[in-house]
């Protein structure tokens, strides 16, 4: 019997995140593009025949992706009227983004017994909680590392526009490095700051750390944290599962 594969597909703000997974969770294959095109799709696929695909986006699907892969498999675009493994309580579901659902029920998924905190940093830094009971009660949104950067040379008149990188110093001692350390190390109380709250809240809290910006900050950070580099995708292939 041939072995079942699931294609889940991130269409995120700033990079677009492919995978493959067997039936028993395991990631096959990976890809990450600033953006996919059907060869690309068709060219990952290559040795593969699908069971299943879901495709996720912030903001509006790419129909030439979907209407490519619905002509070789049962293909779902993801809302939050699917079926999920969580109960959504957030008092607009409707406003909720899909990336947000996707990596709350993959936390979840890593900590079935606990109360998690996903941490998402990418564009955002993105806070998602969701009960040992699976109630996914919401969390919060900030600006992430880039954005943040980013405001300061827009909002100044001469502050310059870095890239993030890892940094291992407190004070800085030219502009940049003043710019690097305020950004960076200010993400990371941050972050330390809102698992430390959740803690206080709520007991045995689990914190999970996701996002293509998170390696830059994980090493830096004083709470205790798992890395799941591909939360929102391993979150898709849980949904994927329960809907087909």
């Amino acid at each position: 019997m041939k072995e079942q594969t699931y294609l889940v597909i991130d269409i995120g703000n700033t990079a677009q995140k492919a995978a493959l997974f067997n039936e028993k969770g395991a990631e096959k294959a990976w890809m990450r593009k600033s953006s996919f095109s059907c060869d690309d799709i068709g060219d990952f696929l290559v040795g593969h025949v699908l069971t299943a695909a879901i495709v996720s986006s912030v903001g509006e699907a790419p129909t030439a992706i979907v209407d490519f892969l619905q002509t070789r498999t049962r293909t779902l675009t993801f809302s939050p009227q699917l079926r999920l493994p969580v109960r959504l309580k957030y008092a607009t579901p409707h406003t909720l983004g899909t990336d947000r659902i996707a990596s709350a029920v993959g936390a979840h998924a890593l900590f079935p017994d606990c109360n998690v905190l996903a941490i998402q940093v990418g564009s955002c830094l993105v806070a998602d909680f969701v009960t040992a009971d699976g109630d996914y009660l919401g969390g919060s949104i900030a600006p992430g590392l880039r954005m943040r950067l980013r405001a300061l040379n827009h909002f100044t008149a001469r502050l310059p526009l870095l890239e993030a990188k890892p940094i291992d110093y407190l004070v800085g001692d030219s502009t940049e490095k003043s710019i690097l350390s305020g950004v960076t190390n200010g993400l990371t109380y941050e972050i330390d700051g809102l698992i430390s709250q959740y803690q206080t809240q709520f007991s045995d809290v689990k914190a999970v750390l996701t996002g293509g910006d998170s390696p830059l900050l994980a090493h830096s950070l004083k709470n205790s944290i798992f890395a799941a580099p591909n939360l929102v995708l391993s979150g898709l292939y849980e949904i994927l599962k329960l809907n087909v």
